[in-house]
């Protein structure tokens, strides 16, 4: 089976490969899709994780569900994937994750939670997704790492900043200013010890899912995938 799977911040495309090997293209736009059923052999699948939301028009629902029409089957997970999903799974796509969980459920629901500025040439993020940071410090107060207290200011300064100037480092500059010395040496640590990258994750369940799907051998007939995660 022929299968697309748009890709960029939230993966790269050798760790992606890694896992399934299909054509990989950069974060979807506008009119994309159109394209790609327009080919002499369109797509039977095909997987939106990264899009385009400032350099160009996003993609949108009614892209999603013409595609569906056409036969194609659509997956979405991570970023711009998660929103479309949410949106569209009622109509048959197929959403992965737990960020595709939190807009579904609408515990979210706002589009910068997973916004980013990126590298036009490489892909690689230049800003941190607001959803990974609720997922790292929700993931923080659960080990007990810092005061839930502490991961509370930290997400709402982190909100309070514009999408391309949300980085982990200035919200911690800023959140020094109000807690105690050693309680911010507490949340540093954590942080620098590798918090999780839950849009990576969730980009890895999408490719997986699509891999049982494209799989012969495999059940054709996926109608979701459950992957709840509540923050």
């Amino acid at each position: 089976m022929r299968a697309v799977v748009f890709i960029g911040p939230s993966i790269d495309r050798e760790a992606a490969s890694a896992e399934l090997d299909v054509e990989f293209l950069p974060p979807v736009k506008r009119g994309d899709l159109a394209e790609l059923l327009a080919r002499p052999e369109p797509p039977e699948a095909i997987g939106i994780v990264d899009g385009r939301f400032l350099q160009s028009l996003c993609i949108s629902p009614k892209e999603v569900l013409e595609a569906m029409d056409r036969g194609v089957t659509m997956f979405g997970s991570s970023s711009m994937g998660a929103l479309r999903a949410a949106e569209c799974s009622p109509f048959g796509m197929v959403g992965v994750g737990k960020i595709y969980e939190e807009y579904f459920s609408g515990r979210i629901d706002a589009d910068d939670e997973v916004a980013v500025t990126y590298d036009e040439e490489n892909l690689s993020a230049l800003s941190e997704p607001m959803v990974n940071m609720r997922f790292a410090i929700a993931a923080g107060i659960e080990e007990g790492a810092f005061a839930p207290e502490t991961g509370e200011r930290f997400l709402a300064i982190a909100k309070e900043l514009y999408f391309p100037q949300r980085v982990t480092r200035t919200v911690l500059m800023l959140l020094r200013r109000e807690i105690p010395e050693d309680e911010h040496a507490r949340i540093a640590a954590f942080f620098d010890g590798g918090a999780p990258d839950t849009k990576r994750e969730d980009a890895i369940l999408l490719l997986a899912a699509m891999r049982d799907f494209l799989d012969p051998a495999g059940q054709p007939q996926i109608k979701s995938v459950e992957h709840r995660g509540a923050l």
